[in-house]
């Protein structure tokens, strides 16, 4: 049994690394300042309340427990908004992360996995894209996390602090049995946005640009299925273990699906219609981004159990109806 320090746990990746550790019977302590994440979305272990920018809350939690790791989820996801308001950004996603690992190097753990992101390659060169693609992101929420992925390099060379970076695309899905799923306010993804739609619970769904040079005219997105991506975690936590070095991996299906395909494939699990319409294109959107996951599949064995989008939009799906049924009968 390993003791490992969950930064962010009640979000979205975060609960189901929670909910994984929690089935391998890790020891458990989450740090979440609640502000995204829910309370109700864990399994387990013990929720400290508080930022992981307070180095106060940080030095009595390290100083309460001996982490054989840390998993760091805790960041500000949004693009758009990043454009619009970069102080915010910068503050949460990096300062806050340079004094996360400053409480480590000063408490002696060694061992940290980050959640990273594919915008920070920015407009892609080529795909698939691997980990040897420039990275270039083209707006502040990649930057930070561009930023952050370079300091823990440093602080490899400095302290010994040795890290994984994990640079998702599109993450998805839910828990197979409907316990946890995506709940973000306000919603930014496509798949939530598309079964909202479909249960009237959101509005009409926009498409932003329908002529691209794909086969429907839709941008293509690569998915990742959420189970997947705590697996990847648990995966890039023991390579670290039998001491592995420092170094960043994509997660990724390595199939694209388009905005039509997914949207065609919430309309079948759902056996209602997706109300939409069509837009511009939004600035900056490339029309195709699918990842090369070859790196994680070798050097960590990595295998992911649910690659067809239909799975990911069933799971969501059902997530999503067991919690309005919930809230129905509140």
């Amino acid at each position: 049994m390993k003791t490992l320090l969950v930064v962010g746990g009640c979000g979205f990746v975060g609960s189901h690394m929670v909910k994984a550790l929690f089935d391998k019977g890790h020891r458990i302590v989450i740090l979440d300042d609640l502000s995204t994440g829910y309370r109700d979305s864990l399994f387990g272990g013990e929720l400290v309340v508080g930022s992981c920018g307070d180095r106060k809350v940080l030095d009595d939690i390290f100083s309460r427990y001996t982490f054989d790791g840390v998993i760091h989820f805790a960041s500000l996801i949004q693009v758009g908004e990043s454009v619009v308001d970069p102080a915010r950004y910068y503050t949460a996603n990096v300062c806050n992360a340079v004094t996360l690992l400053g409480a480590m190097a000063e408490h002696n753990v060694k061992v940290m996995v980050f959640s990273s992101t594919a915008a920070v390659y920015g407009t892609p060169n080529q795909t698939p894209i691997d980990e040897y693609h420039p990275c270039n992101p083209i707006n502040p929420y990649g930057r930070s996390k561009w930023f952050v992925e370079n300091i823990l390099q440093d602080f490899d060379r400095a302290y010994g602090l040795r890290s994984v970076s994990l640079r998702y695309f599109n993450a998805a899905g839910a828990d197979p049995q409907s316990r946890i799923g995506e709940r973000h306010e306000p919603e930014t993804h496509l798949i939530p946005l598309a079964i909202g739609a479909a249960l009237e619970t959101r509005p009409p769904l926009t498409v932003f640009g329908n002529d691209y040079d794909t086969p429907d005219g839709t941008c293509i997105r690569d998915y990742v299925h959420v189970d997947d991506l705590a697996a990847a975690h648990m995966l890039a936590l023991e390579y670290l273990w039998e001491e592995g070095k420092t170094t960043v991996f994509n997660l990724g299906n390595g199939a694209g699906f388009s905005v039509e395909q997914v949207i065609k494939t919430v309309e079948r699990v759902a056996g209602r219609p997706v109300p939409r319409s069509y837009g511009p294109r939004r600035p900056g959107d490339p029309q195709r981004l699918v990842a090369s996951a070859e790196k994680a599949k070798k050097m960590l064995r990595w295998r992911p159990q649910y690659t067809t989008v239909d799975d990911m939009v069933k799971h969501a799906w059902n997530f999503e109806c067991a919690q309005q049924k919930a809230k129905q009968g509140s």
